[in-house]
């Protein structure tokens, strides 16, 4: 079978709704005993308030310390006694809460997510509050303020974006917005946006689907839909920042860095899907451009995965990250003309055939391996409900990925890849900016 001619499995899914308006996706899959349950709320950083930045994150850690029928600590526990796996994440424009438990304990599940969905508000205290604050406080201080190169994620969305944007701050929040919430903003945030008529769950394994539905019935119908959800304010924003912003930020780094950001098409789009297997071409992995000519031939840069990538933003605009890590010796200007040379090079020659090929295998074999993974699959098909109004995505992402030509990719890489489009930081050691 040709690349061009390849398709991920066509996996079957039941699409329902509560009265409640839980929405919930069921796809069986009898290969082991086990069940991925994966809750997807529509909220994120993107729908917090001026003042009130990263109370969605803050949730990531409160969904965890007990709710109605819960005691602190004990949803964690009830689910490793029975082998299960389980975690939490948050984005811009979601948050999402899963765990993988044997099918047998599929109940036990379903009822701890129905009970902090519906009943978490009444038992969070002030004390728990501070608890958590603190927590992610803590957390801010090692992955963002201390750590080296930590706040270039900040940096480049408070560049990139218009004053006032949903996507002009980081997930983590301020540390002042943080510490100024009160357990009146904590709650009102909760019953805003943690309500079944603003979730997608979906079941992904060994379940007969009629039962899980029933089980879902039973624990989540009873609990009663928002009447007044706050939904994300508008994102869009022009597709050109219209001129470039340079910074230079001394930091305690080992060697310089150069982190760039380019506005581009929002996630979801066809655009997008052309400028993700661009990114491949240019600097996904050791066959890309960028990795041979700035790490193997120049030794300019240290070695990456993905010199670049785009956020998976769908709120209007999106952004597209390039960065490089100098080598020793190698000055940020030095990295970041040869960074321009190849890239003005690829957008003005064109892209050979080989390179759009290896590109859309690779993404390919990445879209295959991820869908066959259950809690993968899982996410998913929560993320395409969520974010795009229809799971059934998950069927067509690999043929969405194959339909971008090489023209395309330029197209689109001219539109976005603009030196007046892009905001550029320069990370230099606090001794070389003295």
């Amino acid at each position: 079978m040709t690349l061009t001619g390849m398709r991920a499995p066509h996996f079957e899914l039941t699409d329902t709704r509560l009265a409640n308006g839980l929405r919930v996706v069921v796809n069986e899959d009898h290969a082991v005993p086990i069940v991925a349950v994966n809750i997807w709320y529509d909220v994120g950083s993107r729908h917090e308030e001026p003042g009130r930045t990263g109370l969605a994150h803050l949730f990531e850690h409160l969904m965890f310390e007990g709710s109605a029928h819960v005691e602190k600590g004990e949803h964690l526990k009830l689910l490793q006694a029975v082998g299960a796996t389980l975690n939490a994440t948050t984005w811009c424009d979601r948050t999402n809460y899963f765990e993988t438990v044997p099918s047998h304990h599929l109940e036990l599940a379903l009822w701890l997510e129905a009970d902090r969905m519906g009943g978490l508000a009444d038992s969070l205290s002030q004390e728990t509050l501070d608890n958590q604050r603190a927590v992610v406080q803590n957390e801010r201080r090692q992955s963002y303020d201390n750590q080296p190169y930590g706040g270039w994620i900040e940096q480049l969305q408070q560049s990139a974006f218009p004053a006032g944007h949903p996507y002009q701050h980081s997930t983590i929040g301020s540390m002042d917005d943080l510490e100024a919430a009160s357990l009146d903003d904590v709650k009102d945030f909760y019953r805003r946006h943690y309500a079944p008529n603003n979730a997608v769950l979906t079941l992904v394994g060994d379940v007969d689907t009629d039962a899980a539905l029933a089980l879902v019935e039973k624990y989540f119908g009873g609990i009663p839909a928002c009447a007044d959800l706050v939904g994300a304010p508008d994102g869009t924003a022009p597709p050109v920042i219209g001129e470039e912003i340079r910074k230079v930020i001394p930091d305690n780094v080992p060697l310089p860095a150069v982190f760039m950001g380019y506005r581009c098409p929002p996630f979801g789009t066809p655009d997008f899907d052309a400028l993700s297997v661009l990114s491949v071409v240019l600097g996904g992995g050791r066959g890309s451009r960028l990795y041979r000519e700035l790490v193997l031939e120049r030794a300019l840069v240290r070695p990456s995965e993905e010199f670049v990538g785009a956020f998976d933003f769908v709120g209007g605009v999106s952004l597209l990250i390039a960065d490089l890590h100098c080598a020793e010796g190698v000055t940020p200007e030095q990295a970041e003309a040869a960074y321009d040379e190849v890239v003005d090079a690829a957008l003005r020659d064109g892209i050979a055939d080989d390179e759009l090929a290896r590109a859309r295998a690779l993404l390919t074999s990445d879209v295959l391996g991820h869908l066959a993974s259950l809690d993968s699959r899982a996410d998913a098909l929560s993320q395409h409900a969520t974010l795009f109004g229809d799971p059934e995505l998950v069927n067509t992402r690999v043929d969405r990925l194959l339909a971008p030509t090489a023209d395309d990719l330029l197209r689109v890489g001219r539109a976005v890849l603009r030196r007046d489009n892009r905001v550029v930081l320069t990370y230099l050691p606090e001794e070389e900016s003295a």
